[in-house]
């Protein structure tokens, strides 16, 4: 098979989570467990740090991977969803997996993902970790895919356990309270395991605690602790929270020997973009009018993305705006600004929500614009629209700025 083939066997006949929905969700880590045990346990061969959270993780997570490379560590990093290309999702200090390990690992093991009804993200973590062994990564970051006790990149055991923050996300899965979604995220916590957590929240803080305890192991609450500030790359205020949490889990692998200095954190969080390559994050794609994009899809996630949009200066603002169509929308209304233009579209995927439905929805709030076919068509429609001093944000979902991108 060809790369392409590949790539569209592994999305059509195993389902993903992210295009899919329910269908893709595991409840238990014996598929992977046996894929582990297939492929000879190639986690045990590299050490790793683990990431989880509702929202940040895929910044603290090349974050994280930017500064222990500036320290001359050979870095694997493991994230999800990608963007533009599947080998986002697997990258050793910047590089993409090539398009041959990829096309040889499927190749080599199809009949055991066949026989064992392997999902999409199973087979995608057992490749990660066969690549990060083979290729004798000093140290690889893994972010989970979703939740954390029963996420395939859960079997793991890492130098130190990172939990971003806890929001209302994939409650269909995790739960509809933060007490429920803080005990599946938690469950990446191991024993002896240092864990840092980004955000004090006072409904997650004893669920954390107890696990910790349970475990015997060291909690960190990031943002309790004396910091020194540093700056990134990346943009938007809502970084700052992700730092902090970085940096305390950088002083937990330098109590266990990593040789990381101030300079290489400096230097790291000054170069994310440019030594991982990741894209999204309050992205800039234009300067006049000013076009900005990003991931941000949850209400924890918008909220920090609108309260960067509101320090802008622009005079008119045009939104192109799409979701997915388990999306509870109810969640996210009150943060959309309603003196905006919104161009309404529908992300190129099964799970995306029908933009003209999109629209119905949000009018009764006074939230109103077009449906368009496609989100190139909005996009295009926004370009047209707007003058120089307008501002053009992209986002509601990771597929819409994906098309974009």
């Amino acid at each position: 098979m060809s790369y392409q083939d590949t790539l569209n066997w592994m999305f059509s006949q195993l389902p993903m989570y992210q295009r899919q929905g329910q269908s893709a969700f595991r409840k238990d880590l014996s598929n992977t467990l046996a894929l582990a045990e297939h492929l000879n346990f190639p986690e045990k061969h590299f050490k790793t740090i683990h990431i989880a959270g509702t929202n940040g993780k895929g910044s603290t997570s090349h974050m994280l991977a930017s500064v222990l490379q500036e320290a001359g560590y050979k870095v694997g990093l493991y994230t999800s969803p990608h963007l533009k290309d599947f080998r986002e999702r697997i990258k050793i200090n910047g590089k993409e997996v090539s398009k041959q390990f990829v096309t040889a690992f499927i190749k080599r093991n199809k009949e055991f993902f066949e026989q064992h009804s392997l999902s999409f993200f199973e087979m995608t973590v057992g490749m990660a970790f066969e690549y990060f062994k083979k290729q004798k990564v000093d140290i690889a970051v893994i972010e989970v895919g979703m939740g954390g006790r029963l996420d395939s990149t859960n079997i793991i055991t890492p130098e130190v356990s990172v939990i971003t923050n806890i929001g209302l996300d994939h409650t269909q899965f995790l739960g509809d309270t933060l007490e429920a979604i803080a005990f599946e995220k938690g469950g990446i916590i191991k024993p002896n395991v240092p864990v840092v957590i980004g955000e004090t929240q006072k409904e997650t803080t004893a669920v954390f605690k107890a696990l910790a305890e349970k475990n015997k192991s060291n909690i960190i609450f990031a943002d309790q602790q004396e910091t020194e500030s540093y700056t990134s790359d990346l943009a938007g205020s809502y970084q700052s929270k992700n730092i902090v949490t970085v940096v305390n889990a950088l002083k937990e692998l330098q109590l266990k020997g990593f040789n990381i200095s101030k300079q290489n954190i400096k230097d790291g969080l000054r170069n994310v973009v440019k030594n991982t390559g990741l894209m999204g994050r309050w992205q800039v794609l234009q300067v006049h009018p000013k076009i900005v994009c990003d991931t941000g899809h949850n209400k924890d996630g918008l909220t920090y993305v609108m309260n960067q949009l509101s320090k802008e200066q622009f005079e008119a603002l045009h939104i192109v705006f799409g979701v997915v169509n388990d999306k509870d929308l109810s969640t996210i209304i009150d943060l959309l600004p309603k003196n905006a233009r919104y161009y309404f579209c529908k992300p190129d995927i099964p799970r995306g929500l029908d933009a003209q439905e999109l629209k119905n929805i949000l009018k009764p709030h006074g939230i109103e614009g077009l449906a368009y076919n496609s989100v190139n068509q909005a996009y295009k429609m926004a370009l047209e629209n707007a003058t120089a001093n307008d501002f053009i944000f992209v986002g509601g979902s990771t597929f819409v700025v994906a098309e974009i991108i």
